[in-house]
């Protein structure tokens, strides 16, 4: 099983300034992490960082530190109680591997983790280096070492260090304007990435198409329903005989990529995000991209990107009619959420009161009608027209955005990007950065697994969508 570990970019900042203190000698630090169980993989997420005191070092040289296990405690019987995971990380300055101190010090520590958790689950050591690169490897109960996949860190730059860095693999003909515009490492980690897309409708579709098309490595497409007469004019690929036929949408793209043949996996799922089934998928990838018009939804998936520190790109478009033939406003946006960072909510583009509202019209009908005609909720919008172009267009500033946070190419930084606004009416290309952390859902970072997942009732065991 491939065993990865990711922090926010708060985290490394705050290990980065511990470990490599102005003394030059060696520091420690401890990391609780939530899990993510998938079928072939297990990520590790920081979720509290337990940075050990100089002071409580016994000895601390410029490769050496010997320290205190009294902190430990309490963090196994957390650990325990809530099934997370023990990771230990130490600095390095030029010397990018493991030491046979480090050897010994391993197998002395994390066969007794694993006596005093007997979880069977993974335990981690790891290594950041001065140079800002990070690795790991996983310590079994008899000491035994498995090198970590991947060590990612999440922020306004999405830095991913791959095990397997050292030995890029050769680049195929169809995949080298990729690799000559933003670099054989670009390329490399487009090959690797795990893509969730929900929603594969307006914007949806021409996001799969590029993601495709730049040879990412394996797709999650979620979509619960199928082609209609009405979508042939805004989904790629779709034809007349789908709309008789009744395709699911995740077909039509899943069909369209296996006929272009660059490689990209395709999993599909026609269920809504609410099922327990299309959760546990998307919680395994690496990056996220919300295509939906459903409050609740984006709403979810907001908190499903924090539970599981996955970066989240998030699309929506909106076309103003005036009724009388013409139209008032033509806009699009794309929020890039993070770890940490504001959310959706905390943005205003909704509030709790009508996540609730979009949630009742989802799961009872009848009642969401009845309290919206006594008066004790506000009505959810219908979705709005929107059309190809315009779709295309924020589609295409979304995958520009995840290209220049896998590979920072442009002049100005990342951080000053946290929206991207598009009004084709008004002239109007406008950026602004990521606002302040959200207390509602930034409290979950690196949470992962629990139950009911998501903290969400409809998620319990035993429930379907």
């Amino acid at each position: 099983m491939n065993v990865s570990l990711i922090f926010s970019e708060q985290q490394y900042r705050q290990l980065a300034q511990h470990l490599f203190p102005d003394d030059g000698c060696e520091a420690v630090a401890l990391v609780l992490c939530g899990r993510a169980a998938g079928k072939d993989q297990h990520r590790l997420l920081a979720r509290r960082l337990e940075l050990i005191p100089y002071i409580e070092c016994r000895v601390r040289t410029p490769d050496r530190v010997t320290w205190s296990t009294n902190r430990l405690l309490p963090l196994l019987a957390e650990a325990e109680k809530k099934k997370l995971a023990l990771v230990k990380i130490h600095g390095h300055k030029g010397y990018a591997q493991f030491s046979e101190v480090d050897d010994e010090s391993d197998r002395e520590l994390f066969p007794r983790i694993h006596c005093w958790l007997d979880d069977g689950l993974p335990h981690a050591s790891a290594i950041l280096m001065d140079d800002g690169r990070c690795f790991g490897r996983v310590v079994n109960e008899h000491g035994g070492f498995t090198p970590l996949t991947r060590v990612s860190v999440i922020g306004d730059d999405i830095r991913i260090f791959d095990a397997s860095a050292d030995y890029p693999s050769a680049v195929p003909e169809f995949g080298r304007r990729v690799a000559q515009t933003f670099g054989q490492g670009t390329y490399d980690s487009l090959s690797k990435l795990r893509v969730g897309v929900v929603g594969c409708s307006g914007t949806g579709s021409p996001v799969i198409e590029q993601l495709a098309r730049n040879c990412v490595g394996s797709l999650v497409l979620v979509d619960p329903d199928h082609i209609e007469v009405k979508n042939l004019n805004r989904i790629y690929n779709s034809t007349a005989l789908d709309a008789a036929n009744k395709t699911p949408k995740v077909q039509v793209a899943e069909r369209a990529i296996a006929a272009i043949g660059l490689g990209t996996r395709v999993e599909t799922h026609t269920k809504t995000l609410f099922d327990r089934v299309v959760v546990s998928a998307l919680s395994t990838c690496d990056i996220l991209i919300g295509c939906m018009d459903s409050v609740d939804g984006r709403f979810a998936l907001n908190k499903l990107a924090s539970f599981y520190m996955i970066p989240y790109f998030d699309l929506g478009v909106r076309i103003d009619a005036d009724g009388k033939g013409s139209v008032d406003q033509v806009c699009g946006s794309v929020h890039y959420i993070k770890p940490g960072g504001s959310s959706l909510l905390s943005r205003s583009l909704f509030s709790m009161e009508q996540v609730r509202a979009a949630g009742l019209r989802r799961t009872d009908p009848e009642q969401y009608k009845k309290l919206l005609e006594e008066g004790y909720i506000r009505g959810v919008q219908e979705d709005r027209p929107a059309v190809i172009q315009l779709n295309t267009l924020i589609a295409s500033i979304a995958i520009n955005e995840l290209l220049a946070r896998l590979h920072p190419y442009r002049i100005d930084p990342n951080g000053d990007f946290g929206i991207v606004r598009v009004s084709l009416s008004h002239g109007i290309f406008d950026h602004e950065a990521d606002g302040v952390a959200c207390p509602v859902i930034g409290r979950h970072v690196g949470r992962g697994d629990v139950e009911p997942m998501l903290d969400m009732p409809e998620l319990s065991q035993g429930t379907t969508s």
